[in-house]
């Protein structure tokens, strides 16, 4: 049980930093702060796919639970959505909105596709 939330621990340290550096990447090259959210889910969301495919037990807890919940976002998303709209943005805060889960979920589906295709 220790074993697990340690597992858990470190990846969610190693994805909250890569989050981070995600969102420092972001600033320096002046680009919108959602599309830097969207890009970590997104590839979060197609790490997470590959690891479903290809990972149970140890590697599960510390890439999917750990590493893709450190680093995926979905509460900064929810903030930048409710945001958007707040300030009078809607059309964008409802394209964001669905953008977001519309690529996440194809990105998941993704990689469980090429993990299966080409890895397994």
């Amino acid at each position: 049980m220790i074993r697990d939330f340690l597992l858990v621990g470190i990846g969610g340290a190693l994805g909250s930093m890569s989050r981070y550096a995600i969102t420092l990447l972001s600033s320096y090259f002046a680009i919108a702060s959602e599309i830097g959210t969207l890009t970590a889910n997104a590839l979060g969301s197609l790490l997470i796919g590959i690891i479903i495919a290809l990972s149970k037990g140890d590697m599960f807890l510390l890439g999917a639970v750990g590493f893709c919940g450190g680093f995926t976002t979905f509460s900064t998303f929810s903030s930048q959505a409710l945001q958007l709209i707040q300030n009078g943005q809607r059309t964008m805060g409802i394209a964001y909105i669905i953008a977001s889960l519309f690529v996440c979920i194809l990105m998941t589906w993704a990689g469980i596709y090429l993990a299966n295709r080409f890895i397994k």
